[in-house]
């Protein structure tokens, strides 16, 4: 099993930055997909960000792309979603979702474990 520890999330105001982090433990492989997602009030559940540990290739939603990044510490097994020029229409719950994998996984439906999630609200 995948065991996740979130941890960020909060307030900020429009064209600020936040940092989640998600930490995994039980399965440290380098073989796993960690990847967060986020769900807006009323909205389906969409992909912000997925990393496959092994060879770091990532992937980003088309809304943040250029805004947020991903980074690691690998001693630490933990995976950051750095969030920068945040809008409100970045305001959703956002949780973090892992599983191990042979690449890099992206859809919802493929993920197995996940965190409780975060709430990001961004005011104007």
């Amino acid at each position: 099993a995948v065991y996740l520890a979130q941890s960020g999330g909060g307030s900020v105001q429009n064209g600020g930055s936040l940092t989640l982090s998600c930490a995994y433990s039980g399965y440290t492989r380098e073989h796993l997909s960690p990847a967060w997602f986020r769900q807006a009030q009323g909205s389906e559940r969409d992909l912000v960000a997925a990393i496959f540990i092994r060879d770091e290739r990532v992937a980003f939603g088309d809304s943040v792309k250029g805004r947020f990044t991903l980074s690691r510490l690998a001693a630490d097994h933990t995976v950051y979603l750095h969030m920068n020029d945040l809008k409100p229409e970045d305001t959703a719950v956002y949780y973090c979702a892992a599983n191990p994998a042979n690449g890099l996984v992206r859809p919802e439906s493929s993920y197995t474990y996940w965190s409780q999630g975060t709430q990001v609200t961004v005011s104007s």
